[in-house]
């Protein structure tokens, strides 16, 4: 009898501790379950999702208790063990306060992102300033509810444990004589957590991968709970390049050939072996190099734009669109800022890792339209609102070509400040005075211009613009945006330097990106124009990717010069339409005829995208077409690990840098 009790003993803290766990996290994963009924497909998948769920909270649970079970089986034998159980409380109970943390942030954190949380979570971390600031102006509500229900339940679970880690801790030692009976406990303990952790037993441990089964990303999250979803995106963040382990190996020479092919240049244009996508691209203007001005919106998605078969809420844009170089299907590479801003200033392709603005090997030396202008004696420069350290772009932008950044503090004027920063309209009073500037000097001049007032929490100036009363927030933002555009469009027109400027006015990304299908592409089509005193006036209906203006703009302003980058000269009649984009871990592949999705360790899964109803639909997929979508999510993490996207002027940081690329791509 005194031995089943000390063995009871032993084990009853972390029987306790799994009980407790499991209830919190079933509870809340059936309230998700039934919030978002509408996007599951009947009783067998909940089934599902909530058996699935158990194997996940089992993993998360055991890797909690790794610690406190060490120091119970390692503390237990000795004389001070009698403080044992109090410290064991504490920890557990902080444990538990971090699952139900997670639990409680979830709801705000699916109706900005249609996810669990996940990466972004971590990364908004870094700029709490920001972050507080934006949660306290647009989701008070959600952080004081969140907050109450927070606090209710970690003292429920407090008064809970206390009153059940009440018996006393068990004798047992050499001192006692039942070594044995402690040595049993201990290794059945450790097994048990153990096995528990791992999930599986097969060759690797569970991951997410692994409990996926449906076609729409919110629902394959359901399946985990939101710490698991944190902590396995936080042991991700070091294995960024390892896209051939989530997707799959193909030969560096294969991808490379892929790429270029797909790229619509000749052979003979490819200058550099070291290099292996530079390539001599001819510009369509031979004059006088031309300025440039790119204005990236903030948050803006087609489904907003009019002419683009979306609300009318940019009368401005739409009114732009009829007096430049209007694209109807272009769509944007990714749903950050970041991204976007790696996709228009660089050219890059999109990877399941973070952006290059953010990544270390790409801090200098990483080709961008910067950096190619600067060496065609270009001014450079960046204006924002906000502060520029922000997402790391000042830091991205000063090591890759930009000589000049204009941020908030550098404002001649700032009359409505808001949670990103100064007013669209101040930030664009702003670049026009810096344009002016510009225009006086005996260069030509580069300016990038990236607003936020489109950006939750959608604070604007009072009194600037007439809209329906009561309108969302989100509206009213994208009516104020479009009304900055349109003002300083207009005065643009009317300045010097309007003679010999080329504009790209385009989006960085929808505001958020919802959907039911692996990638969703109805939130990656965006609004892009290019106007200028000499651009012809044309509705462009092929598909296009955010990657294409880079070439496209240089074309356009006359520079004629080697680059790396896979996109394509717009100006050309004869380009093959496509576009990439990156959904979380999800990357799709685009043309007129077929749609590639890849995810983490599944087969590839093929699509056509119904452009009338905006929505995929499953058709039996090509080989050609699967090596296509691989080799270009490959090259991302290729060309980034082996610093492999940058002008022969830019030499390797990294003195083992391959030459040449034979051996299999094994990240």
């Amino acid at each position: 009898m005194k031995l089943t009790r000390q063995i009871q003993q032993f084990f009853h803290p972390f029987l306790l501790f799994y009980v407790v766990g499991f209830t919190i996290l079933s509870t809340a994963r059936v309230i998700f379950i039934t919030w978002q009924s509408h996007r599951i497909d009947g009783a067998g998948d909940i089934l599902q999702i909530l058996f699935n769920g158990l194997r996940i909270d089992l993993s998360l649970l055991s890797y909690l208790a790794i610690i406190p079970a060490l120091m119970w089986i390692i503390v237990l034998p000795f004389s001070f063990r009698h403080h044992l159980q109090r410290i064991l409380l504490v920890w557990l109970w902080l444990c538990l306060l971090c699952v139900i943390f997670f639990e409680v942030a979830t709801p705000t954190f699916i109706l900005e992102y249609d996810l669990r949380p996940n990466r972004l979570f971590i990364e908004y971390l870094m700029y709490p300033k920001e972050v507080a600031t934006m949660l306290f102006n647009g989701h008070l509500l959600s952080i004081v509810l969140a907050s109450l229900t927070l606090a209710i339940l970690s003292y429920v679970v407090l008064r809970f444990l206390k009153s059940q880690l009440h018996t006393a801790v068990p004798k047992m030692g050499f001192s006692e004589g039942n070594w044995f009976t402690w040595a049993s406990c201990s290794l059945v303990l450790l097994v048990i957590i153990v096995a528990g952790a791992r999930g599986t037993l097969g060759h690797r441990p569970l991951n997410p991968s692994l409990v996926y089964f449906s076609q729409d990303p919110l629902v394959n999250t359901l399946n985990l709970n939101s710490m698991y979803s944190v902590m396995f995106a936080i042991k991700q963040l070091g294995k960024e390049a390892q896209a051939a382990k989530m997707y799959g190996n193909m030969t560096p020479q294969k991808m490379l050939d892929i790429v270029k092919s797909q790229t619509q240049m000749p052979d003979s244009a490819f200058t550099d072996p070291a290099i292996p996508t530079l390539a001599l691209r001819q510009a369509t203007y031979q004059g006088r190099p031309k300025n440039l001005v790119i204005i990236l919106q903030e948050s803006l998605g087609a489904q907003f734009v009019k002419t683009l078969g979306g609300r009318e809420l940019t009368p401005n844009i739409d009114k732009l669109y009829q007096q430049g170089w209007g694209f109807h299907q272009l769509y944007a590479t990714g749903t950050r800022s970041v991204r976007g801003i790696e996709a228009v200033i660089t050219g890059f392709t999109p990877t399941p890792a973070r952006s290059v603005v953010k990544l270390d090997k790409s801090q200098h030396g990483f080709f961008s339209i910067a950096q190619i202008l600067q060496q065609h004696d270009y001014h450079t420069q960046f204006v924002y609102g906000g502060e520029s350290h922000f997402d790391n772009m000042k830091g991205f932008f000063l090591g890759n070509g930009f000589s000049d950044i204009v941020d908030i503090d550098d404002f001649a004027k700032t009359d409505f400040i808001a949670t990103w920063g100064a007013s669209d309209g101040d930030l664009f009073d702003q670049a026009h005075l810096e344009l002016m500037d510009l225009q006086q000097q005996d260069k030509p001049f580069f300016s990038l211009v990236f607003t936020s007032s489109n950006h939750d929490p959608f604070e604007i100036p009072p009194n600037t613009i007439s809209h329906i009363q009561d309108e969302a927030p989100l509206d009213r933002a994208i009516r104020y945006a479009d009304h900055a555009l349109g003002e300083f469009m207009h005065q643009a027109q009317q300045s010097p330097y309007w003679e010999d400027t080329v504009f790209l006015i385009i989006a960085d990304h929808d505001t958020r990106t919802y959907g039911s299908e692996l990638v969703p592409i109805k939130s990656f089509h965006i609004p892009s124009l290019i106007m200028g005193k000499d651009i012809t006036p044309r509705q462009d209906t092929r598909l296009v990717s955010q990657i294409d203006m880079l070439p496209t703009l240089l074309s356009l302003i006359g520079i004629s010069d080697d680059t790396p980058a896979l996109g394509r000269d717009l100006l050309r009649d004869d380009i093959q339409e496509r576009a990439m984009m990156q959904f979380a871990n999800n990357f799709a592949y685009m043309t007129r005829d077929e749609v590639v999705v890849l995810q983490p360790q599944k087969p590839s899964s093929a699509f056509v995208y119904d452009f009338e109803a905006k929505r995929l639909r499953a058709k039996p997929g090509t080989e050609k077409m699967a090596d296509i979508a691989l080799a270009h999510v490959l090259f991302g993490s290729y060309a980034y690990n082996n610093q492999l996207y940058r002008l022969p002027s830019q030499p390797s940081a990294d003195s083992n840098v391959p030459s040449s690329a034979q051996s299999s791509i094994k990240q």
